[in-house]
């Protein structure tokens, strides 16, 4: 009996959705930043093996927005948990119950599928503090199945997905088996430039950071020539993004090119631009541009 599903992983902002579906996946799918809000657009990704084939959905995370780029992030993350087969909620022992979990568990009272309760980062709290999140949780709403893990270290990881076949149903294979993502090279690669800008510029400056592919080609050699524009909302951040002589726009290349080598498996000639486009994230048509609409 073969057996498929569609699995979304939900939870607030940086609880380690993203780090947990890559180790599941064993390939950098979904950017993992120590910043929150980094995912934007819900990644699928295909987990196939003798007996079953798995869809996971990366959701951004639920959170109020400030403007449309956050109101679709939002939205992106509540229509996941529409017709999927079991919903993973994502938290961690760090903060205390709050208006966003009770948000998000409001919207899992609809949801009418197995919800499990998945506690993260448990290698980095003490066993009572996760003991009592545990406890919180369970008090607040009736999960499926509750599961303490570590998604960098793999701790219980394994369990949880062993659990998680239990409950998709007899089903068809989706996708060919050696398929791992139903997103397209253009997007993946500019979300690498992004996750490398994430991780080395300054606080003031991500969340205001978008990427657009100009051009994406293959030459004769079989190398990647990639164009890129990055999109910065302010003067003073382009400053900051490109740094003194040119120094952190180098840094960002270097690393997105070493990483996006690794997933193409080829040579890559990536040049990436810095342009201000003043209050991008509620321009539409920017959006649009960019894969947000």
């Amino acid at each position: 009996m073969f057996k498929s599903g569609f699995i979304t992983i939900i939870g607030r902002p940086n609880v380690g959705k993203s780090t947990l579906l890559n180790y599941i996946m064993e390939e950098k799918l979904s950017i993992v930043s120590s910043k929150p809000q980094t995912t934007r657009n819900n990644i699928q990704t295909i987990l196939t093996d003798k007996e079953s084939q798995i869809i996971f959905v990366d959701t951004p995370g639920i959170h109020k927005p400030r403007h449309k780029l956050g109101e679709y992030m939002v939205n992106v993350a509540t229509d996941a948990l529409k017709e999927v087969d079991v919903v993973l909620f994502l938290t961690t022992p760090e903060g205390e119950f709050g208006k966003g979990d009770e948000y998000i568990l409001n919207q899992l009272e609809a949801a009418k599928v197995p919800v499990f309760l998945v506690v993260n980062k448990i290698d980095e709290n003490t066993q009572e503090r996760v003991a009592k999140t545990l406890q919180i949780y369970a008090e607040k709403f009736k999960f499926a199945e509750i599961i303490p893990i570590s998604a960098a270290k793999g701790k219980n990881v394994d369990k949880l997905m062993e659990i998680v076949k239990n409950y998709i149903p007899e089903g068809p294979m989706y996708y060919p088996e050696d398929m791992i993502t139903d997103q397209q090279e253009r997007f993946i690669v500019a979300e690498t430039i992004r996750e490398k800008a994430l991780r080395l510029l300054s606080e003031e400056v991500p969340h205001g950071i978008g990427v657009d592919i100009i051009t994406m080609k293959k030459k004769e050699n079989g190398a990647y020539e990639i164009n890129a524009d990055m999109l910065c909302e302010k003067d003073s951040h382009k400053g900051i993004v490109i740094g003194k002589n040119g120094e952190m726009l180098k840094k960002i290349t270097q690393y997105s090119r070493q990483d996006l080598e690794t997933f193409l498996q080829c040579k890559v000639y990536l040049k990436i631009w810095v342009r201000v486009k003043k209050d991008w994230r509620d321009n539409n048509t920017v959006l649009r541009e960019l894969g947000y609409k």
